[in-house]
């Protein structure tokens, strides 16, 4: 970086290197930085047990996620599956449509906005299916248990929930993470005396659902998802079957004087251990996109014990041995170090070896930006007070070390919740506690699902985009088939939001969210990111470049001639957006918003140079492509700096 250049006002600011992970873990070492990175702390805490679901505390495995509330009392673990949904493959077609799209379309290219868009509600299609919850673990320790020294913490470093207090001279410690090797959720109770664990375990759903409690210290729950979207009216006696599931709760107990009992044949009692490991383990019926939940083969049951005879025949410190090896070979790929301290060293020494050396030492890999004030004191006394404590102090000392928390505290939500493998992050990640959750929890690629995934590639997190790319292939065989019958266009189209069944057609209601068919080609420019960032010339051959061309085709028969001779899109919506009409009514219909000009030209762009690089050059797509670039509407800026396209 050239700071006489590009410095400007902050020239005289002190300044820390970022070079790659190799060369900064040497660097670091020499500046007196732990050789180790677990050794710099980065921890969630927490100074109270959860009061509301957004309290708790995540953890997740990709497929099973739970949400940690940390009571003394009592201990509850939300837990989530995700393929565990209402529904099943829908019908994403309107044959009805394409005469709705042609009066929409003349009734925007003659001005008449708030008609266009009164009109275009006969284009929605039906609402989404709804991500439901697993169930909980709970269990009860007692009442009125007087405790002192109470912490909650998420540590990053291992993707583990610890909760710890004190009762008289008994040091109660419970320890909670997600395997992702052994597909389980593992907790451990533990006191520093023998014999003072006790407590009673259930397994609860509001989903509907059977209890049985062997002998073995098992809890097993069956039971399934709603078959349909729940209604209002739910008098029909013919609701079709809906995915199945089994979880499983088994108990392994330590201690000499321990006793497991079955109580009400729903719950277990545990008295006088001195140690417990409880593991959790799930199946669904699901089976894949579309296949029927009626017609899967899949027993959950099934399932469910195969992956908990695995995981019990392991030591916990065995499972947790797997679990933070795998974990940790994700989340170790990355460190930010804001906060200052012996990095200023690190930074005259490298200056300072640069200029021995002669050269311009200047690569991709040594970027150079301002530190605050911040001993490494500093740094690990701020790790152990409660996070919301230092968020309400950010705006008075801006605590530099919790933005680094909060950067790890990303890239750990997506590897909790994204895996290959899995299913996509939905709205929620995986972590949902409402069978009735906030916009069903559904994913919305008219922004929210993509910006799930942005920190995948800068983060150095390419496996987790994995269920994605998964994921776009099939939107693309519904998308397909929504493309031809409601627009009467070649490719797949998506719209602005989607479910675990890839629905592709509008969604139900106002045009102002339901209308905006760009929410595939904006998921599709990932594919092309993918492949700019790992140079994986077969993922773009055989993932990338036909999902990108799918969409090419729809858009360019998408694509109409307006009033000024340019390439448009119409109908066409700003997501979620309204304006005032010349006629001082309010719209949200019209043609060639910015937005989908932007996405248009970067999946055309994706193409052509994807096609160079692959000797497809030739195809009638690229040319089509080509000829239709220098047709679509300028980018335009206002007076008051608002991009402009269209209307």
């Amino acid at each position: 970086m050239d700071c006489d250049r590009d410095c400007g006002s902050d020239a005289g600011a002190e300044w820390v290197w970022v070079r790659r992970p190799v060369e900064a873990e040497a660097a670091a070492a020499a500046a007196g930085w732990p050789a180790d990175e677990e050794a710099r702390p980065l921890k969630v805490v927490f100074a109270s047990p959860a009061t509301y679901f957004t309290d708790a505390a995540p953890i997740g495995n990709g497929r099973l996620g739970a949400m940690v509330w940390g009571g003394v009392e009592s201990e509850r673990l939300q837990l989530n599956h995700d393929t565990l949904w209402t529904g099943g493959p829908g019908n994403y077609t309107n044959p009805k449509a394409p005469a709705v799209l042609s009066n929409v379309r003349s009734l925007v290219y003659n001005g008449k906005y708030p008609e266009a868009t009164s009109a275009a509600y006969d284009l929605s299609g039906d609402q989404t299916q709804v991500y439901q919850p697993l169930g909980d673990i709970n269990m009860i320790f007692g009442k009125h248990i007087k405790h002192t020294n109470y912490k909650r913490e998420l540590d990053l470093h291992t993707a583990t929930v610890n909760v710890t207090y004190s009762v008289d001279e008994v040091l109660y410690s419970r320890e909670h993470f997600a395997s992702n090797p052994h597909q389980v959720i593992v907790t451990k109770i533990s006191a520093n005396k023998p014999g003072n664990i006790s407590f009673t375990v259930s397994l609860t759903t509001p989903l509907d659902h059977k209890i049985l409690v062997t002998d073995a210290n098992e809890i097993i729950m069956e039971g399934s998802c709603p078959g349909e979207r729940p209604q209002n009216d739910n008098s029909a006696s013919d609701h079709p079957i809906g995915i199945k599931f089994c979880a499983i709760l088994y108990l392994q107990t330590n201690g000499a004087n321990s006793k497991v009992e079955v109580i009400k044949d729903k719950m277990l009692k545990l008295d006088g251990a001195d140690s417990v490991v409880l593991i959790l383990a799930a199946g669904t019926s699901f089976e894949g996109p579309f296949i029927k939940p009626s017609e899967s083969k899949l027993d959950p049951k099934v399932s469910a014990f195969t992956t908990l005879s695995v995981a019990r025949s392991m030591s916990y410190s065995q499972l947790k041995a797997y679990h933070m090896d795998d974990y940790q070979s994700l989340f170790h790929r990355v460190s930010l170090q804001l906060s200052q301290g012996s990095n200023y060293q690190l930074a005259d020494n490298r200056i300072g070896q640069s200029a021995q050396a002669g050269s311009q030492d200047a690569t991709v890999s040594n970027y150079a930006f301002p530190i605050a004030d911040c001993t490494r004191s500093a740094v690990l006394n701020d790790s152990v007070k409660p996070t919301v404590d230092r968020i309400i102090t950010f705006k008075d000392n801006e605590d530099p070390s919790l933005v680094e928390l909060l950067f790890q505290f990303g890239r750990y939500l997506l590897i909790s919740c994204s895996r290959p493998g899995t299913q996509i992050s939905n709205l929620q990640g995986i972590w949902s506690n409402d069978p009735s959750p906030p916009w069903d929890a559904a994913p919305h690629p008219n922004i929210n699902l993509q910006m799930n995934y942005w920190p995948a590639l800068p983060c150095n997190l390419s496996e987790c985009q994995e269920p994605l790319f998964d994921f776009i292939g099939s939107l693309s065989v519904n998308g397909a088939k929504t493309a031809k019958v409601n627009y009467e266009a070649s490719g797949w189209v998506s719209h602005q939001v989607t479910d675990l069944w890839a629905k592709t057609s509008p969604d139900a209601g106002d045009p102002v969210w339901a209308l905006w068919p760009m929410g595939g080609p904006w998921l599709a420019t990932h594919l092309w990111e993918h492949y700019g960032f790992t140079l994986d010339k077969q993922f773009l051959e055989k993932t990338a470049y036909p999902l990108l061309e799918g969409s090419s085709s729809f858009l360019l028969d998408w694509l109409i001639q307006g009033h000024r001779e340019y390439l448009e899109t119409n109908p066409s919506t700003s997501p979620e957006h309204y304006f005032i009409a010349p006629d001082g009514k309010k719209a949200c219909v019209s043609y060639s918003t910015t937005m989908d000009m932007s996405i248009i030209r970067e999946v055309f762009s994706a193409v052509i140079l994807s096609a160079d690089i692959l000797g497809k050059s030739d195809t009638n797509v690229v040319q089509r492509i080509k000829k239709a670039l220098p047709n679509l509407p300028p980018v335009k800026v206002a007076r008051d700096g608002t991009r402009l396209s269209g209307s």
